[in-house]
């Protein structure tokens, strides 16, 4: 039998932690070529609209309408596709099976976050690297034969990534993809903000200009709550591991820990969908929602996940005695406003999912066997 052919042994269960096999070496392969044709097709479509628009003119690298702004928007469309179609044929890969059995709308809503987060990334990085660009080299126009190039490119080194990274998508990577997400795109928000003393209301005056800041802030919280959803997914698949393990000591520890992140999931983007300045109700509803479901898990850890470290729920504990200082810092004490409070909260709650998926992913053994029947149900 020949390296290519032979077949690896059975999956882990866990698609939360470094996999112990490997697919096929022929699948591998298989993988990267068709992420090279993807990214070929996404530079040829990308390149022919580009020489459409860019024909018979000169164009800056950045500002406007321009060869950075062609890039953006054509890594964004053949990212999202790439991702969608490369996320999508992963699902019969080792430790992917699972995702099979997911009920239609689980499945589609995961596909669907999963490649719009990734064709987002990608988008951000690049405009952050043709704004240095063009920093870098002021007063820069391009003909339009370079400024094809440099779209296609980008959307052919964009596709490659996003296809390669989502055909190995494990709840590690989905924690880190959600740290990075925010991060940029909260980043990009207050780095095109209009109003440059936005940071002395809160950070949800960032959603309320009614511009590309504004709009990119509620799209990034929405697509983030999406994002939070369905790591949900991953969070019960990996917990149930872990009960049948016998780590955990409650049964029902996954569904309640799922339910909790959907909650916050929910209420995340129901801040983007209700913008302050749209429905303050609403917007301070879910604000307050997604804190009070994530105090939640804070402080009924010890309960709830008993069987973890106990280095764990100091950890745990140590977050809910930050976010009660920092409280008090704002008030009563008043030293910092009230949108240092919210860079705070949220560095807490997205700190502590990365440590909680990496506690559960060093605690999880691949070589026992585990049945998994879809997750909750709803």
């Amino acid at each position: 039998m020949t390296a290519s052919s032979q077949a690896a042994p059975a999956a882990s269960p866990s698609p939360g932690a470094p996999v112990a096999v490997e697919a096929p070496v022929g699948r591998r392969v298989a993988v990267e070529t068709e992420a090279v044709a993807g990214g070929l097709i996404a530079a040829g479509v990308t390149g022919l609209v580009a020489a459409v628009v860019f024909a018979g003119g000169v164009w800056p690298l950045w500002g406007g309408w321009s060869v950075g702004a062609v890039a953006a928007l054509g890594v964004l469309a053949s990212g999202i596709l790439l991702g969608a179609a490369g996320y999508w044929r992963s699902r019969n890969l080792p430790g992917q099976e699972w995702r099979v059995a997911l009920r239609p709308w689980k499945f589609s809503l995961d596909v669907a976050t999963v490649s719009t987060v990734h064709g987002i990334i990608a988008a951000i990085l690049t405009v952050v690297t043709y704004t240095m660009l063009q920093r870098s080299f002021e007063g820069l126009v391009v003909d339009a034969l370079t400024g094809t190039g440099a779209v296609a490119a980008s959307a052919g080194l964009a596709g490659y990534w996003i296809y390669l990274s989502v055909s190995a998508i494990t709840t590690n990577r989905l924690a880190s993809l959600l740290v990075f997400f925010m991060a940029s795109a909260t980043l990009a928000s207050m780095a095109t903000a209009q109003d440059p003393q936005w940071w002395e209301y809160h950070f949800s005056q960032l959603g309320t200009a009614n511009d590309f800041s504004s709009g990119l802030f509620n799209l990034a919280l929405i697509v983030a709550g999406a994002f939070v959803t369905t790591f949900a997914l991953y969070v019960d698949r990996d917990l149930t591991t872990l009960v049948q393990q016998g780590v955990l000591r409650r049964a029902w520890a996954p569904r309640f820990i799922s339910i909790a992140f959907i909650v916050m999931g929910v209420m995340l983007a129901g801040v983007g969908v209700f913008p302050f300045d749209v429905n303050l109700a609403l917007h301070n509803t879910c604000a307050i929602g997604m804190s009070l479901s994530f105090l939640t898990l804070l402080l009924t850890a010890p309960y709830t996940l008993a069987g973890m470290p106990g280095r764990f729920f100091w950890f745990c504990g140590g977050g809910a005695v930050l976010l009660l200082g920092g409280a008090l810092l704002f008030e009563p004490v008043g030293y910092y406003n009230l949108t240092a409070f919210e860079l705070l909260t949220f560095a807490t709650i997205f700190g502590w999912i990365s440590v909680f998926i990496r506690f559960v992913n060093a605690l999880a053994r691949h070589d026992v066997p585990v049945s998994y029947d879809g997750g909750y149900s709803v």
